[in-house]
């Protein structure tokens, strides 16, 4: 596991310097020819380039400071380091996009003529082709690597074959009809920046807050869990992201009322090991519920509410039934669909059905969330 987080570190610099040399020569070309050409899209367009070099030494820096140890203030790692430096490309993104805005206003208020060379077009042609290519590998890398750095330094490299894509064109429609369309493509292209940061940055926003667990990560642990003879049901798993390395769940499961402490201890152990080689996710708690095998009758009661809950859409859970005969209390947990619009008023209609079935019995539902395994 650790070989592996080493390999991606690698992985992510070295793909992330391929992109400050590239960018760098690509920001220089541009802004020699802007400048001689009088052209304030190619000027705006090698500024953009310059920001993506900043871009790329952010992500370099973010991944360095995210494979530090953990340390006594940071127990759980600085894995999260690197969510916070995609947010800060997004930023830049977003930076760049409003410089880019306001100087195309001025163009359009105070237009000046460019002077295109054939020479300009071609680099702005190549810029295209390198951007392209950047845009993919980057994107590439990032998906391959969980890299949200990467993936929103590739998306910002596909919007600047865009932007060069409409330099060229307004070029070439100065070329042959004399009317230059820079300052207006210019501020086009410039809303389409600001919506990429915007959108960029709420993706990296949501990663800092929390999100759900990927599915299949999740499939695979309850897979794996199931894997156990002993396990008879798998319920609130739990994925904590504390980096892209860095996961930590727990989950809880039912296991026969009768087996020995010593049992569900070794169960437990056994759990957590297959769990970590297989996913390098590390279990922190496993909770157990007991399945009832002596008592038929409690058995009968939770049958009986099983079939009831399943005539309501939107449960998508039913687990850990608990049945007191002495102190006459049911207690049970269900998982309620996210997309329910009013859950209270669903967990009311159950109850009351639940209770009208056993009136003398003090009926106890927790509304658990669906934190990872529904689509």
């Amino acid at each position: 596991m650790i070989e592996e987080i080493k390999y991606r570190n690698k992985e992510i610099i070295k793909t992330s310097i391929i992109g400050i040399i590239a960018n760098f020569f690509l920001a220089l070309f541009k802004a020699l020819i802007g400048f001689f050409s009088n052209s304030i899209a190619i000027i705006l367009d090698a500024v953009n380039n310059i920001s993506d070099v900043s871009s790329s030494l952010i992500t370099i820096i973010g991944t360095k400071l995210a494979s530090k140890a953990p340390d006594k203030e940071h127990p759980f790692g600085h894995g999260r380091i690197e969510y916070i430096t995609a947010q800060i490309i997004a930023i830049l993104v977003l930076y760049a996009g409003i410089t880019s805005l306001i100087e195309s206003i001025k163009k359009i208020i105070n237009p000046v003529k460019p002077d295109y060379k054939i020479i300009s077009l071609i680099i702005i042609l190549v810029a295209v082709i390198v951007k392209i290519f950047l845009g993919l590998y980057f994107n590439k890398k990032g998906k391959k690597l969980k890299s949200s750095s990467l993936i929103n330094s590739g998306n910002d490299a596909l919007l600047d074959s865009i932007i060069s894509i409409g330099t060229l064109v307004a070029a070439l429609i100065f070329i042959f009809t004399g009317f230059s369309l820079e300052a207006y493509l210019g501020a086009l292209i410039s809303l389409v920046i600001i919506k990429s940061g915007i959108d960029m940055l709420r993706s990296a926003s949501s990663s800092v807050l929390g999100e759900r667990a990927d599915l299949d990560i999740s499939k695979k642990i309850n897979k794996i869990i199931y894997s156990f003879d002993e396990v008879k049901g798998v319920f609130d798993l739990i994925i904590n992201n504390y980096g892209p390395n860095s996961l930590i769940a727990s989950v809880h499961i039912e296991v026969m009322d009768t087996m020995m402490a010593s049992e569900i201890d070794l169960l437990i152990r056994e759990i957590t090991n297959k769990v970590f080689e297989e996913t390098g996710v590390f279990m922190s708690a496993i909770g157990i519920y007991s399945f009832n095998t002596k008592d038929k009758e409690a058995a009968e009661i939770k049958n009986t509410i099983q079939k009831q809950i399943k005539k309501y859409k939107g449960v998508l859970q039913f687990h850990g039934f608990y049945y007191d005969k002495k102190s006459k209390t049911i207690r049970f947990d269900l998982v309620f669909d996210f997309n329910i619009k009013n859950r209270k008023e669903l967990f009311d209609k159950i109850y009351n059905d639940i209770k009208s079935l056993y009136k003398d019995y003090e009926i106890i539902i927790t509304e658990d969330l669906d934190y990872s395994l529904s689509k």
